[in-house]
């Protein structure tokens, strides 16, 4: 979008004129569409009548909306390509999904990164890795080496899968298991499948910073809840409810991210209890759940997978290279995503597939989990005791997981924190990166595996102290 002098200017009626543009370079309103009355935005924006009518006069001019008649103002302007670097309602780069995605995968050898969402490689099983390799190149038909997987995934693999559903109390059957290349392809897909541009969909605050992104390429209206110790903040969801008639809520239920709680049974109860009469579907993310030590409730497992998708991945556990993921829930609904799936996508890897049923077979994928999850208890416990030295508290502490979700000492501010850090080649994750209201400002998720040494520890310290203000330095002296 090339900008009008008149929307660059600091004034009220400029003001009008970027909140209207950027909702339709957002796509919140598509070509044909009314905008709000002259009264509504004026109500909104606290500004006079008069003001938006020259704000939409001006764009009218531009050639931006249309008025009709007796009717209001419509989008006259083409839909502009979807660009998703230009969609964030923050300008600080440092909080941008976007921005921190590549900052983590564009680092190297050299790099410290204890603000990815993943387990380093030496973490991973690789002799067992490398043996499900070696008996599938010499046992795989070629089917398994050169053909398409079925619609919904090779059956042996869906089989296994629902056996863990039912270990977790999700009563599933295979036909309601479909495999997909991951568990953010599952999202896309049910939201494919469930969407509409503009429908509002729930998100925990706090929580995983791509749901924010994936959901502005789908043109949906992001709306959050406060997210607490057992589950989200009910008395906010209800008023949601009431305000906005959501359509999706996405959330984790087992080892949320960032901050690694955990769902309540009472709180999983009571959601299901009052989102049931609006009929709002919960895609419950399982991603994290084989990283707990004891399990929590899951809500597929009391709904019975009606009004809940249960979506998941093993590239957070096994292998970011092996992608497999998958989607549970209504048999209907399965069938619709299959075919959506094989419309946007194709077949999926058998190869793929015949790995990873052979670890969950043989049982090194459990032996593989039960290290790891030692491994983090432990860690866990050695990265919280050296950031108190620094000042930084975990939020709770969780019960399993790789993530600690932790407010900074007064005075720091995560974003100018993790700016000063990534100076010295060290990626963190500011918590407004997870905040769809910004009220993340003094949070930071740290990945406890990733915070080996005492480099990452020494660049922290510089750069909060670095970061705070001169008069609270000023105080600190004193």
């Amino acid at each position: 979008m090339v900008e009008s002098a008149e929307q660059s200017e600091p004034t009220l009626v400029g003001q009008v004129m970027r909140v209207i543009q950027t909702r339709i370079d957002r796509r919140q309103y598509t070509p044909g569409s009314r905008i709000p009355s002259v009264r509504a935005m004026a109500e909104t924006m606290n500004v006079s009548k008069s003001t938006v009518v020259e704000a939409y006069g001006r764009l009218a001019a531009e050639g931006v909306v249309q008025p009709r008649l007796g009717s209001g103002f419509y989008v006259a302007a083409p839909l502009a390509p979807l660009d998703l670097a230009e969609l964030s309602a923050d300008t600080d780069p440092t909080v941008d999904p976007l921005w921190m995605m590549r900052q983590a995968l564009r680092a190297d050898e050299t790099s410290a990164r204890p603000g990815c969402g993943w387990l380093p490689e030496s973490w991973m099983p690789h002799e067992t890795m490398r043996k499900a390799l070696r008996a599938a190149a010499r046992d795989g038909s070629g089917a398994t080496l050169f053909e398409y997987a079925p619609t919904q995934g090779a059956d042996t693999l869906r089989s296994l899968i629902t056996r863990r559903l039912w270990e977790q109390g999700v009563e599933a059957t295979p036909e309601q298991v479909m495999l997909t290349d991951s568990c953010s392809q599952a999202i896309d897909l049910v939201c494919r499948f469930l969407l509409e541009p503009g429908d509002t969909v729930v998100v925990d605050d706090p929580c995983y910073f791509n749901f924010m992104a994936l959901l502005r390429a789908h043109r949906a209206n992001v709306v959050s809840v406060p997210f607490t110790p057992t589950g989200p903040d009910l008395a906010a969801f209800a008023t949601v409810l009431e305000t906005h008639k959501p359509r999706i809520y996405i959330t984790n239920s087992a080892v949320q991210n960032p901050t690694g709680a955990s769902l309540s049974a009472t709180v999983a109860h009571r959601l299901l209890k009052l989102t049931a009469p609006h009929g709002l579907v919960i895609v419950e993310d399982d991603i994290f759940g084989d990283f707990e030590e004891q399990p929590a409730p899951r809500l597929a497992a009391f709904d019975g997978l009606d009004r809940v998708i249960r979506v998941s991945s093993f590239s957070k556990t096994l292998s970011a290279s092996v992608r497999y993921g998958y989607i549970a829930g209504r048999a209907d609904w399965i069938r619709g995503l299959a075919d959506l799936r094989m419309v946007t996508g194709m077949g999926m890897s058998a190869l793929n597939a015949e790995l990873l049923s052979s670890m969950l077979v043989d049982g090194s994928y459990r032996r593989h989990l039960e290290r790891v999850r030692d491994r983090l208890a432990r860690q866990r416990q050695t990265v919280k005791l050296k950031l108190a030295k620094l000042g930084i508290i975990p939020w709770i502490e969780p019960t399993g997981g790789m993530f600690l979700w932790c407010r900074l000492p007064d005075g720091c501010d995560a974003a100018e924190v993790a700016r000063r850090a990534l100076v010295e080649n060290v990626v963190l994750a500011p918590g407004n990166a997870f905040s769809a209201s910004g009220a993340a400002t003094s949070y930071m998720r740290f990945n406890v595996a990733q915070m080996d040494g005492e480099r990452v520890y020494q660049v922290l310290a510089r750069a909060m102290e670095s970061g705070r203000p001169a008069t609270h330095l000023r105080t600190v002296r004193r």
